[in-house]
């Protein structure tokens, strides 16, 4: 896992909340992150793409995650929704990345900036929306895991 996407994906839920919270432009979060002083050695490709597309994308989206939420997205937690719409964002347009990662990196970020045990909501909600997304992916992991214990239990 690279570290530079790993702290691309903190700046951009980061910048997804700023942007739930305020309404402001893209642009212009985009303009403020990059004059920061910490903001060296990321993916600022990545950073970037994410915020715009989540923000041009977010109707998609939430019914997307509306799908496997149990109330509505304005009700969900709003760091946590910031994290929730950039993983899906992410198991929607990236099948390079593994749902997986996806998955363990929103975790980690919902563990540090999230509310008390919003890491496991997170975790429930990705991995429904993993199964829908990515079905294929899914079903090879499974697969792959069951090979192994069947190999494990024959020795």
């Amino acid at each position: 896992m690279s570290r530079s996407r790993s702290k691309a994906r903190r700046f951009a839920m980061q910048a997804l909340y700023q942007w739930q919270m305020t309404g402001q432009e893209v642009e212009d979060i985009i303009s403020q992150y990059r004059s920061e002083d910490d903001f060296e050695k990321i993916d600022i490709a990545y950073f970037e793409e994410i915020l715009r597309h989540v923000t041009l994308r977010v109707q998609e989206i939430d019914t997307r995650l509306q799908s496997v939420l149990d109330r509505p997205v304005r009700e969900v937690d709003p760091v946590e929704a910031a994290i929730l719409r950039m993983s899906t964002y992410e198991l929607i347009a990236h099948p390079d990345v593994p749902f997986r990662v996806v998955i363990n990196e929103a975790i980690d970020l919902a563990k540090v900036y999230g509310a008390v045990n919003g890491y496991k909501y997170v975790n429930g909600i990705l991995d429904r929306l993993a199964s829908e997304l990515r079905p294929a992916e899914i079903t090879q992991k499974k697969t792959k895991i069951k090979h192994n214990r069947e190999k494990d239990a024959s020795v």
